[in-house]
């Protein structure tokens, strides 16, 4: 009860301060690309909305602690499982697909993605099963290494399936890179790591050759509705043989980017027109309105981002490994979208709809973030006070 009360006094300023920079940096940059006029929505005063509701959400995850956070992880887990579940057994009435998959829920006007969501609940999770598994063998040996490897890959398997099925390969990808983060940092033994490493390399390799090689048997392969996720490959391949819209959206997007210069053109001034530039190709906007001091500023603040959970996480271990792995597991999100999304936009990664967390429009992304970013928050709130009680 005394840690509870005392909470209040450790407010977490840098993480504040970030925050309060991201929306600002959100804010501009959905405005400019809102000039754009694509779909006569206000959607800055949307994000502000999803915003506000988010900081709600921050504020109420702080009446827990992370032992209750600790305990409840499998309901959180399931909960999350169950409504992937639900979303692809509902009704095209509130769950319609859209570009072929059947990723979200519309009630009332709003529309939500649950694999957002489960993103945060998974991640919760895994560092709730690797905690206990490290707390029963406290002396880890191959055979229990290897345990606690399936154990990590049966958990996050549940919710990449459902996804495959809606079927979304871009946010399943993201999956499977936070949990292989989460495996390098597990502590597993290095042998184990590599032939993982190997074998997975291997494997993405051949799929890889197989599309470059095959194109049209690809899209035979995974179906006439994802045949687009051929193209977008075959044009982050060679981009100057491919006619495909992922082209024409790559082009667009690299020709807003540098056209923004040294410091852009400033507020409320789009030029080049491509569809999602508030959400997918946000990054693109940021380059041409604030040029490449503001993209460089951007990055700027994800990298001070991902240094604070860097630090966070290694400071907590000593008192709660679990509230670490969270660390880590956030870590490993933020850096995945970071990279995909400004990737995408300089053209060295292939497109998708993976956003720029904390900056592109979207309710989902926004609400999932924050739910995240309440649990860090709680995190570093109570690193302060172990690391109070420490010193007193």
């Amino acid at each position: 009860m005394e840690m509870s009360k005392k909470q209040s006094f450790y407010i977490q300023n840098d993480l504040i301060m970030l925050f309060i920079m991201f929306v600002c940096v959100s804010l501009l940059s959905i405005y400019n690309a809102q000039q754009l006029d694509q779909y006569g929505s206000n959607f800055v005063l949307q994000q502000i909305l999803w915003f506000t509701i988010g900081v709600g959400i921050v504020a109420a995850i702080q009446y827990l602690d992370i032992d209750q956070i600790q305990r409840a992880s499998v309901l959180i887990y399931g909960f999350g499982v169950f409504v992937l579940a639900v979303l692809l057994i509902s009704p095209e009435a509130i769950a319609k697909p859209v570009n072929g998959a059947k990723s979200w829920f519309q009630l009332f006007g709003v529309s939500l993605q649950p694999a957002e969501f489960t993103k945060i609940t998974t991640i919760i999770y895994m560092a709730a099963v690797i905690h206990r598994h490290k707390q029963k063998f406290e002396k880890p040996t191959v055979k229990s290494d290897i345990l606690m490897l399936l154990k990590i890959l049966a958990v996050v398997a549940v919710p990449v399936l459902l996804i495959m099925q809606q079927p979304d390969f871009g946010t399943a990808m993201v999956y499977l890179f936070i949990t292989g983060m989460i495996i390098i940092l597990s502590g597993i033994d290095w042998k184990i790591i590599t032939t993982l490493i190997v074998s997975i390399t291997a494997f993405i390799g051949a799929v890889l050759g197989f599309i470059v090689q095959f194109p049209e048997l690809a899209k035979t392969v995974v179906g006439e509705d994802q045949a687009y996720q051929i193209d977008r490959i075959m044009t982050w391949f060679d981009p100057t043989q491919s006619t495909s819209d992922a082209n024409w959206h790559f082009n667009q997007a690299y020709m807003a980017l540098g056209s923004g210069q040294l410091f852009g053109k400033g507020i409320g001034t789009p030029q080049v027109n491509f569809p999602e530039a508030q959400t997918d190709f946000i990054f693109s906007i940021i380059g041409e309105s604030f040029g490449f001091v503001g993209s460089a500023f951007v990055i700027f603040l994800y990298f001070m981002l991902l240094y604070k959970l860097v630090m966070i996480g290694l400071s907590i271990y000593k008192h709660s490994p679990f509230a670490a792995y969270i660390c880590f597991g956030y870590l490993s999100l933020m850096l995945i979208h970071v990279f995909q999304n400004i990737g995408m936009a300089l053209g060295i990664m292939p497109v998708t709809g993976i956003p720029l967390l904390l900056i592109s429009y979207g309710g989902s992304s926004v609400l999932s973030t924050m739910l995240g970013f309440g649990v860090i928050y709680r995190i570093a709130v109570e690193n302060s006070i172990q690391n109070d009680y420490l010193f007193k």
